[in-house]
C-alpha cells in the first residue's frame, strides 16, 4: 500500500484477522517507533479497538492509548453515489 510507505508508523485496519494487524503494530514498536496509529472506517471500527486492546494487554503492556479520533469520511462508491462512513484512529504510545 502506498499510503503506509508515506507513514511508516500507521496501521491501516481492514477485513483481516485482528492478529494480522496487532503483528503489524508490534513491528512497528519493535523497528523503534514511539507512536502508531491504528486507523479503520466503517464495520473494521471494532476490529481496530481489538488490536488497540490486545497490544496494549498482551504484547507491548507499556504502551498507552495517547490520543482517540473519530470522524466521517465522504467516500464514493461504484455506482457514483457518496455515502458517509465513520472513521477511527487510535493513537498508541510507547513511552
Amino acid at each position: 500500500m502506498p499510503e503506509e510507505q508515506e507513514d511508516d508508523n500507521t496501521v491501516y485496519v481492514g477485513s483481516k484477522p485482528a492478529m494480522s494487524y496487532v503483528l503489524a503494530v508490534v513491528t512497528q514498536f519493535s523497528e523503534g517507533q514511539d507512536l502508531v496509529h491504528v486507523k479503520a472506517r466503517g464495520k473494521a471500527i471494532s476490529r481496530a479497538v481489538d488490536v488497540a486492546e490486545i497490544v496494549k494487554d498482551r504484547f507491548v503492556e507499556e504502551a498507552t492509548v495517547d490520543d482517540i479520533s473519530i470522524g466521517t469520511d465522504q467516500i464514493e462508491t461504484d455506482e457514483g453515489d457518496k455515502i458517509n462512513v465513520s472513521s477511527i484512529q487510535i493513537d498508541l504510545e510507547k513511552p
